[in-house]
């Protein structure tokens, strides 16, 4: 028979962790985003007008945070950053022209051009070769050349000049959140003086792609995309490296004013979730031309693979950010098991920033109200008791049902054919496991399983696989050669909602067989897993949420020390229970059983070894398919046989 799971085993390994914890963690957000730093590495090597980059942002993660971080030690190889200016041109009002001077020059730039156009013009030629050698630039000499000997007063306009742009200290990494045409692209704004509508120089405002233009910008995907013909607009800019200003005002208002385009050298790296980099790829043929690069975070940190210490530089930070009390020996424990209860593996641990910020902020509030100078291992498990108080409404009045019998769940008995599932519910915003029971009947037929829930349209896709499949495995086991001359019919009983997954597969195939060797089942037991065509038990979801919720059925009634729960072998590495229910194991009143195979499960089940279980199956079988071969009594009556 298969052995209950040790108590040890029902979380993750937390007190050797703590071994590992260093003295002085060093706070850092990158902790476990090596693939997502390499792939920014190689996106800032690279340079050329198709050579941007995709960020793929889970929920939780900062990324202001986490760029500001990247910024620090990584640098786009090919930035150059100046600072540019719309000058007035000589030749048209409505035309001005761009000039560009090195990073932090353009205020002095602009004196030296004032004292230019003031100055004699016999002296102009030596002023101008000084400029020329002072700003080496081709669109300044090439300005200069087209100025000649005017002076301020022949200039068309008002205004001589307009920096858009002025770097003093660029960051290695612009940010662009607030995606509007404006914020992105920059306007022309319009002005009316008497009665003329009209643009000029001051009224020219710069956006992020200017702004950031000589080095990285990061857009907000989602922002950008929301906003109807933005990404259609930053993809022409990126092919063609040339920024060109829309028109000012709207289709009322006339007015001309069409500044000269700039040339645009730039790195833009997208963020974003990954649903959009997959709508990206396979609705625009450009995308993958333009955006090669991915840098895919992580939302877990795998203690396997890395060293745990970095973790601890990781929760540094997060406590850091969130301006709490410092954390006390004893909460770290806690901590740990929180963070690692949020992957639903034992070896990994969150690294949902977010998530952790308001547990350790919900914590802090309570630390304060106590007067406290540390957050406690008690003031974090009141929090987790909170939520579970301020969550658990719709789950306390489904367990109330089952305890006053007004949805029947038996834990405790035999029963044949019927058999206690588990599952999740998912409503009002919260998740919660519960027990539902199954059941099933054999009759004479011709070897169909009838799933009720499927022909009352309950049923979704992949639980009716589920039944195929089960259906599959009886066949191969029972009637390879012959047909099987008996029937079934299996049902979700008291559910009157959709039931879909296929997580109940094994509760219902060990339903089925419990029926068809007429064996009964110990009902203090609930099961989970999938279950292949060869009886090979599968890992499901939610594991730690379906067993704590039969858990606390039982509890509530009363535990017996016969009760507990079947899951897949493969989900084990996912246990991280409740404190009540480890204790409740460590005192043998309830047990969680890992099983590989059908035949495990049986056994557990029927408390019978399964050869003579499917023994029992097989004769049953046996006499029916003798009597489907007996010829009918009217035939033997007029003397057919």
């Amino acid at each position: 028979m298969t052995k209950s799971i040790a108590a040890s085993a029902l979380q993750p390994p937390v007190s050797d962790w703590l071994n590992e914890r260093p003295t002085h963690p060093s706070a850092s957000s990158l902790v476990g985003q090596q693939r997502a730093q390499q792939a920014i590495a190689q996106l800032l090597e690279s340079s050329g007008r198709y050579a941007h980059g995709y960020i793929i942002t889970p929920p939780g993660l900062r990324v202001l945070d986490v760029m500001n971080e990247l910024s620090e030690t990584h640098t786009w190889r090919h930035s150059g950053y100046y600072d540019w200016l719309y000058l007035a041109n000589p030749d048209s009002a409505h035309q001005p022209l761009c000039v560009n001077v090195p990073a932090g020059q353009a205020s002095t730039f602009l004196t030296d051009l004032w004292e230019l156009l003031n100055d004699d013009k016999g002296q102009r030629q030596q002023l101008v070769a000084e400029l020329t050698q002072r700003y080496p630039s081709e669109r300044i000499a090439n300005y200069l050349t087209r100025l000649g000997d005017k002076t301020f007063a022949d200039l068309p306009g008002a205004e001589l000049a307009s920096i858009i742009v002025q770097q003093h200290n660029p960051a290695a990494f612009q940010f662009c959140d607030r995606v509007t045409e404006a914020s992105l692209f920059g306007s022309i704004r319009l002005q009316s003086v008497q009665g003329t509508i009209s643009s000029d120089l001051h009224l020219i405002e710069a956006g992020a792609i200017l702004e950031a233009n000589g080095g990285v910008l990061v857009i907000d995907a989602e922002a950008l995309l929301l906003q109807q013909g933005l990404w259609r607009k930053l993809k022409y800019i990126l092919r063609t490296s040339l920024f060109h200003w829309p028109q000012p005002g709207d289709a009322n208002i006339a007015a001309y004013y069409e500044p000269e385009p700039i040339p645009i050298h730039i790195k833009v790296v997208l963020h974003g979730d990954r649903d959009i980099y997959a709508q990206l790829r396979e609705v625009d043929r450009d995308f993958d031309n333009l955006f090669p690069y991915l840098a895919d975070f992580s939302t877990h940190f795998s203690v396997t693979e890395q060293p745990l210490q970095h973790y601890f530089d990781y929760l540094a930070y997060v406590e850091r950010e969130s301006a709490v009390l410092p954390l006390a020996q004893s909460a770290i424990p806690i901590l740990l098991k929180f963070v690692s209860r949020l992957t639903d593996y034992q070896s990994e641990l969150s690294l949902d920033t977010i998530a952790i910020m308001q547990f350790l902020r919900e914590a802090n509030v309570l630390a304060e109200q106590a007067k406290a100078s540390e957050l406690t291992a008690e003031h974090l498990l009141e929090v987790m008791r909170q939520r579970q108080h301020r969550n658990g409404y719709i789950a306390d009045l489904s367990r109330r049902a089952m305890l006053e019998g007004q949805v029947y769940i038996a834990t405790s008995g035999h029963i044949v054919g019927q058999i206690n599932g588990l599952t999740v519910v998912s409503a009002g915003g919260s998740e919660f496991g519960e027990p539902t029971r199954i059941t099933a009947t054999v009759h004479y037929g011709d070897g169909d399983i009838i799933d009720i829930d499927r022909k009352s349209e309950l049923s979704g896709s992949i639980h009716t696989k589920g039944v195929m499949i089960l259906s599959a495995y009886l066949a191969n086991v029972f009637a390879r050669n012959d047909t099987m001359s008996l029937s079934a019919t299996i049902v979700f009983e008291q559910s009157y909602h959709e039931v879909d997954g296929d997580s109940a597969s094994l509760a219902e195939l060990c339903c089925l067989l419990s029926a068809l060797a007429d064996a009964p089942i110990d009902q203090g037991l609930a099961i989970t897993g999938a279950v292949d065509q060869f009886g090979r038990v599968q890992a499901i979801g939610a594991v730690n949420e379906k067993i704590e919720g039969y858990f606390s059925l039982c509890e509530a009634r009363g535990l017996t020390g016969t009760q507990g729960v079947i899951i897949p072998a493969a989900n084990v590495c996912q246990l991280n229970l409740a404190a009540e229910v480890i204790a409740a194991v460590e005192q043998k009143q309830f047990h969680v059983y890992a099983v590989e195979h059908v035949k495990e499960a049986l056994e557990l089940l029927t408390h019978t070894e399964q050869q003579a279980l499917y023994r029992d199956v097989q004769q049953r079988l046996n006499e029916l398919r003798e009597h489907d071969l007996k010829p009918a009594w009217w035939r033997r009556l007029v003397g057919l046989v």
